[in-house]
């Protein structure tokens, strides 16, 4: 092994390069969204439903600022209103819930990769996750990304489990199918159907005769998390005026139409998910074209020769990606539930390259100057956007409420104290 591969292979395996790593991503997920404001993203309606929770008591069904019906199921707000029950704090209430769940995801992330495909490629999982402009951006939004793309994962990681030791699904793993499929269902409705119904059946189709290993864990649980939502959406649409309208026909079929919503080209995720997942996305297209020249496998032999639980990763993130592109209305948030499969996917690819003499040091090069060049860049886009909300006074409506929110309460007091205690006359 050259020198350059050597320093490489030291540099992704070092114990003390995971934690820098670490260090390096939770900063990333703490500042980039600073100065913290609701202005963007729809995150003003997605914070008014907690604090409706708190104020009002409506803990099932909630309004948006504008009075209209909140589009979202409760479970978020719900963790949202308990931590500002710990914290007082609203700012942190509405921003803990989505970046623990990204702490524990990378967590998650890591141990299954290092278990599967050793330290460095686990390294370079967790460089991934971390280091992308999507990470980044979503680890302290106010929305429900995070938070879902967490359970959307475990549930592909418990399939992917099942498949790599390939046994037979049992009630246990299906009860604990059933309790991540409701909570996605009331984190953001059936949207878990697009992730991971698709790439069940792509793998099915390709490997799962052949191969022994099963993905399918049986319909019950799809089915009995499904009622479990549809009791939630039958008590809207009978108790809460507008809510057929307004988030049926609107928020959800709407989404099909080429009216309701803004629609999109068909191709629309795949420019931006290369540019905000560079250069990662670059090394896994780069790995892939290595790995088949190396193998000279045809297309049709393709699939048949990639092992089984690489293979779901595959159809997984594949899978997940082609359904959302063909749904008119689109965002490119909406497709981060793919990024964690595929920082997984590009772990096994690295460990595949290790295994190969003619390759392994260009994989170790390549990796860790992705890495290197991962940090610059997310870097500089965290720095460049705070520095330019800050200068912009992003955060401006946010300081004028509050100034308002302070004035107003000092003259209700003011107003009381007299009424309380009358000036001698």
């Amino acid at each position: 092994m050259s020198t350059d591969a050597s320093w490489a292979e030291n540099f992704l395996e070092s114990r003390r390069t995971v934690w820098v790593m670490s260090a390096v991503i939770l900063c990333f997920f703490a500042l980039t969204n600073l100065p913290w404001q609701l202005d963007d993203y729809d995150q003003a309606q997605q914070a008014f439903t907690s604090f409706e929770m708190i104020k009002e008591g409506h803990w099932f069904f909630q309004r948006t600022p504008h009075e209209r019906i909140a589009q979202k199921p409760p479970l978020v707000g719900w963790a949202s209103a308990a931590t500002f029950a710990i914290t007082r704090s609203w700012d942190i209430a509405w921003r803990l819930p989505s970046f623990l769940t990204a702490v524990v995801l990378a967590t998650i992330l890591f141990r299954a990769a290092i278990a599967a495909y050793g330290a460095a490629a686990a390294l370079i999982a967790l460089g991934a996750f971390g280091l992308n402009l999507l990470s980044v951006r979503l680890a302290t939004l106010v929305r429900t990304d995070m938070p879902l793309t967490l359970v959307i994962f475990l549930l592909g990681l418990l399939i992917w489990q099942k498949i790599r030791a390939r046994e037979s699904w049992q009630p246990r793993e299906q009860w604990q199918m059933l309790a991540l499929l409701t909570t996605s269902m009331f984190i953001k409705g059936p949207i878990v159907f697009a992730f991971l119904l698709p790439g069940i059946v792509l793998f099915q189709w390709f490997a799962g005769k052949r191969s022994g290993a099963n993905a399918w864990c049986g319909w019950w649980p799809w089915i009995a998390s499904l009622a479990l939502f549809s009791v939630w959406v039958i008590c809207g649409i009978k108790f809460v005026p507008g809510f057929y309208e307004q988030v049926v026909m609107k928020e959800f079929l709407g989404r099909f139409s080429q009216t309701v919503h803004r629609p999109e080209p068909v191709l629309f995720y795949l420019p931006h998910l290369l540019h905000k997942f560079a250069p990662w996305s670059l090394l896994i297209l780069a790995l892939g074209v290595l790995s088949f020249r190396r193998m000279r496998w045809g297309i049709r032999n393709l699939f048949r020769q990639t092992t089984p639980d690489i293979l779901w990763l595959v159809c997984w993130s594949l899978g997940g990606l082609i359904v959302m592109s063909l749904v008119p209305s689109k965002r490119v948030d909406r497709i981060y539930p793919v990024v964690p499969p595929l920082c997984l996917l590009l772990a096994a690819q690295i460990a595949g390259g290790f295994r190969i003499r003619q390759t392994d040091g260009r994989v170790l090069q390549w990796s860790a100057a992705a890495l290197l060049f991962a940090i610059v860049f997310t870097g500089g886009y965290t720095v460049a956007k705070m520095l330019s909300d800050y200068r912009d006074h992003a955060d401006h409506l946010e300081v004028f409420s509050r100034a308002v929110n302070g004035r107003r309460l000092r003259r209700d007091a003011a107003l009381l104290a007299e009424t309380a205690f009358p000036q001698a006359g």
